[in-house]
């Protein structure tokens, strides 16, 4: 009678095998490891803060302001997105050594700098600097 309940006890017990889920886990991780290097991620590199404001230090000449209300400005004069790519393509003749630099207002849209992105590149730019202004200074895009 004792045999009966200890085996009872013992088939009453779930039994979980967890080798298939360690192998599966193990898998993942070397499928991860292996692919990681491979992977291409851009990144945009930041510049150390200016304690100077003024616009002279920096030293593109192609400039491009995007101000909260997704206005353009190249060259601080407003432009529409449709004809940014032919000016753009114009301002690449002038100064085929220059890369465009971009003023982008936190509060304008990102489909602004994309239309932007996409404008440099057909229009040539290999490069395109994006500059960010630390918090409190005064605005570039201003007038």
């Amino acid at each position: 009678m004792r045999r009966r309940r200890r085996q009872q006890l013992q088939s009453d017990e779930p039994q979980i095998n967890l080798t298939p889920l360690i192998d599966v886990v193990f898998s993942i991780l070397i499928m991860f490891i292996l692919l990681a290097p491979l992977l291409h991620v851009d990144h945009v590199e930041l510049a150390e803060e200016s304690r100077s404001s003024d616009h002279a230090s920096f030293n593109g000449s192609i400039t491009l302001h995007v101000r909260k209300d997704n206005t353009v400005l190249l060259n601080r004069r407003p432009v529409a997105l449709a004809e940014l790519t032919a000016l753009l393509q114009r301002e690449k003749e002038r100064h085929p050594h220059a890369s465009p630099q971009i003023f982008h207002d936190k509060m304008a849209c990102f489909g602004t700098y994309q239309s932007i992105k996409q404008a440099v590149e057909a229009a040539g730019f290999e490069k395109m600097d994006v500059i960010l202004q630390p918090a409190g200074s005064l605005s570039y895009a201003a007038g």
